[in-house]
């Protein structure tokens, strides 16, 4: 009799060792915190985070983009990250990748960026 092969959901972010489980939800929530200085909207709505991974014992990657492909803003974009990021209960690791694919546009923007920015 042959094996199915069946899709597994993936696992549960597992406890660090504080007790403390990390969610992709409070890695969001802490990135709300910086802010684009030029914009002066937070990463999160102005659509710049791709991805947000959290991985066993708190470690969290995250893809991210910028704005415009020469934008200098990156290295600031990081280092706040980081630092927001290191009080979020449970992360013990932050990876942190600026991606290009795909280019940024302004349909990424959340609703409350496009309002902000008088995009329509």
């Amino acid at each position: 009799m042959d094996e199915v092969e069946t899709e597994r959901e993936p696992s549960p972010p597992e406890a660090t060792p504080d007790g403390a489980v990390p969610t992709a939800d409070a890695v969001y929530e802490a990135l709300k915190n910086v802010f684009d200085p030029e914009l002066g909207i937070n990463i999160v709505d102005l659509g710049l985070v791709y991805d947000v991974e959290v991985g066993a014992g708190g470690h969290v990657q995250i893809e991210y983009t910028l704005t415009t492909m020469g934008c200098p803003i990156g290295p600031l974009i990081e280092q706040q990250m980081q630092a927001f990021l290191a009080s979020v209960p449970g992360v013990t690791s932050v990876d942190v990748e600026m991606v290009l694919r795909p280019p940024w546009s302004p349909e990424m923007m959340s609703e409350e960026a496009k309002a902000a920015l008088g995009y329509f």
